[in-house]
């Protein structure tokens, strides 16, 4: 008898678990559910169809029906999973019909995302305030474009907040952008890369206020303004860009246990701490590779890969998640910003010694016409001089570069065998000398 697969969640992790399924499985009834109209499309596209440089939200599908079809994947949408009983392996659901109706399970996997986060602030239940999380999301803020707002303030300066902000400014939209922390994208960057960062952006127009953490939203039913450390903002748009939060509440009312972080505790195969139940995506925990300590790095790289891991294990093969560098970068206006591993606030929280190692350089040779300014930033764990981090701002190439760390990081790459790397030359395409290799170079001198 086929066995019987239900993954909670359409998008990037649950569609990847499902495949991988398939491919392990050919005879398994694998069942997908979610309660969004569209699925299968890149939520990380979204700033981009706003911006314009994407003309339409439907070009973000990247798994049409007949991907589905293909597969043989029952895909249920506008559909709610109600409760899990992980006793008798059921999934009770609710169609868009509002019709209800029992499904079994021999392996589930739950891929339930995050949802937006508003602190416990004043205000914070009025109406109007925007997210932008999914297509129908993009689509209120497109609308909010079209029909005249010329101003909006941001309520945060992570990647998304930034990415929206950069959109909107290229809409014709005034942005404001508020932040708590003492800089920019702080949990991906130290404060002196960010700098360079606002540099750019504020010489866009975005306007970025920082160590303001905002208080109050006002308004009477909807929203009018903010007030942030004493400070009344007014626009036409406000937009929260706090976070997102694991969407854990099924997983917490069946019984599901959840890890440090609040998301769903897994171990290294996916599985959750209930047997044949699996978490994967922006709702599971993991494991850090540098701290060993749990995060939730809620990214689209990691939940394809948590998803694949999962499917397999569900389909019958072992697979094993490793766990994260949480390597990510970002493109704001004309520049170029990644980052993989720890940074220096992370290794003091940590208390791990480290050395720096930073270089600001060319992109290509210093004479060439189109050759941008790039810097890249090593973090070296001092008693063992492995690479443990690295931060890079530039004009171009800077994906690739992190990419380069990162298979560093995780090959236990000393600095000292960096700084010997083989790299490559040609004037339209690099300098001499590598600034990656320059970088351990400087990190290897204050070793000495």
């Amino acid at each position: 008898m086929p066995q019987k697969i239900v993954i909670i969640g359409a998008n990037a992790s649950g569609i990847e678990a499902a495949s991988a399924a398939r491919k392990k499985d050919r005879t398994a009834e694998i069942t997908l559910l979610t309660n969004e109209k569209i699925v299968g499309y890149s939520r990380c596209g979204l700033p981009f169809v706003i911006s314009g440089v994407i003309s339409q939200f439907k070009e973000l599908v990247v798994y049409p029906p007949a991907y589905f079809q293909m597969l043989k994947l029952n895909l249920l949408t506008q559909t709610t999973a109600l409760t899990i009983n992980t006793t008798e392996k059921t999934v009770l659901i609710q169609t868009f019909e509002d019709a209800t109706k029992t499904i079994i399970y021999d392996k589930l996997i739950i891929a339930t995302g995050a949802e937006p986060f508003i602190p416990s602030i004043k205000g914070n239940g009025k109406l109007g305030i925007l997210y932008l999380r999914s297509i129908e999301d993009g689509e209120k803020i497109d609308a909010a474009i079209k029909t005249g707002a010329k101003s909006a303030i941001i309520m945060g300066a992570g990647l998304i907040g930034l990415e929206l902000g950069v959109a909107l400014i290229e809409r014709g939209v005034q942005v404001t952008v508020v932040e708590m922390a003492p800089h920019i994208l702080p949990q991906m960057l130290d404060a002196d890369m960010a700098k360079l960062v606002q540099e750019q952006l504020e010489h866009k127009g975005m306007k970025i206020l920082l160590n303001r953490t905002v208080e109050e939203i006002l308004g009477e039913d909807k929203v009018s303004a903010i007030k942030a450390s004493g400070e009344v903002f007014t626009a036409d748009m406000f937009l929260s860009a706090f976070g997102v939060r694991a969407n854990t509440k099924l997983a917490v009312a069946s019984g599901i246990p959840l890890g440090e972080t609040r998301a769903i505790k897994t171990s290294s195969s996916m599985e959750t701490d209930v047997k044949d139940v699996y978490a994967v995506g922006d709702c599971a925990e993991t494991s850090h590779l540098i701290t060993h300590k749990p995060v939730c790095p809620q990214l689209g790289t990691v939940a394809v890969r948590q998803g694949k891991v999962a499917g397999t294990n569900a389909g019958g093969v072992n697979s094993q998640f490793i766990g994260v560098l949480a390597s990510a970068i970002t493109r704001l206006f004309d520049i170029e910003v990644g980052s993989t591993g720890i940074n220096e606030t992370c290794a003091i929280k940590n208390h791990i010694e480290v050395v720096v190692g930073s270089i600001s350089s060319k992109t290509k040779a210093d004479y060439y016409p189109s050759s941008k300014s790039i810097k890249v930033k090593l973090i070296v764990e001092k008693k063992s001089e492995q690479i443990i981090g690295a931060q890079i701002v530039g004009g171009e190439e800077v994906t690739q570069r992190i990419n380069a760390i990162s298979f560093a990081i995780q090959k236990q790459m000393t600095v000292r065998e960096l700084a010997k790397a083989d790299t490559a030359y040609a004037p339209p395409m690099n300098e001499t000398w590598e600034p990656m290799v320059l970088a351990a170079e400087i990190a290897l001198m204050k070793l000495r």
